[in-house]
């Protein structure tokens, strides 16, 4: 049986929504609600990792999991080794879960985690999306990926990729199959040790995309398609969308 932690970096500041884990959505705070979600998953354990106090308290106030880490890690996948080695317990994989998506589903950490069931070589896991219209597939803040035969990815840019020479770009969706990423990352303990070591990349440098320095230093990432969609929260606006989503569903 796969043993599988997953573990939500929670930064309190954010420069367009201070203390954003601690909005409040419909009575419960938003990283309530993504531990809550990953809890419905097959993980083994999920562990909140902050760099906050208050985020810290109020965590184990709602009887979850949590551990301070240093305030100075430059991404959330440091912080996520941070957490890991504090919990000194061993793992087959670790999950990178987004403290910004307090709906996430639980089928799509599931979806990671059978990669790792099923193939064990997988180095890191990823989730892709099929991109459904010409905004997402223009926006630059949804990365886009290109995958090998093996469902490997290739290369995440924030540009549409493939270029299609032969297409006017307002016609590219109807002759080619484009996917977006999904920022929830699942990495073995070992590979994630090594790429924390890795200094910045060109490529990482110049599209702002992480995992290009996971590529470009030869690692392999495996991705699963998902076609849920889930709601990121980084502006007000955001926060009063999530809000209508509540208000429409109020099972959750």
């Amino acid at each position: 049986m796969l043993h599988a932690i997953g573990i939500i970096p929670a930064r309190y500041a954010s420069t367009r929504l201070p203390g954003k884990p601690l909005t409040d959505l419909g009575g419960k705070s938003m990283i309530q609600r993504v531990v809550e979600q990953a809890q419905k998953s097959a993980l083994s354990r999920v562990v909140v990792a902050t760099d906050d106090e208050r985020i810290l308290e109020h965590v184990l106030a709602f009887g979850g999991e949590a551990l301070l880490t240093s305030p100075d890690h430059p991404s959330g996948t440091d912080r996520v080794y941070d957490a890991y080695r504090q919990l000194a317990t061993p793992a087959d994989c670790l999950v990178n879960i987004q403290g910004d998506e307090p709906f996430i589903h639980p089928e799509q950490i599931n979806s990671l985690l059978q990669l790792f069931s099923d193939e064990p070589l997988t180095q890191i896991a990823t989730l892709v999306k099929p991109v459904v219209d010409e905004e997402e597939l223009f926006s630059p803040h949804l990365p886009k990926v290109v995958l090998d035969a093996q469902r490997n990815a290739l290369y995440f840019s924030r540009h549409p990729l493939p270029y299609q020479r032969q297409h006017p770009s307002e016609h590219w969706l109807e002759h080619h199959r484009y996917l977006r990423h999904i920022g929830l990352y699942a990495y073995r303990p070992d590979v994630l040790a090594e790429i924390t070591q890795l200094p910045p990349s060109s490529l990482e440098l110049a599209e702002s995309l992480e995992q290009l320095r996971w590529l470009e230093n030869g690692y392999r990432i495996l991705t699963a398609e998902t076609n849920l969609a889930t709601i990121g929260i980084d502006t007000p606006e955001d926060v009063a969308r999530a809000l209508e989503f509540l208000a429409a569903n109020p099972s959750l």
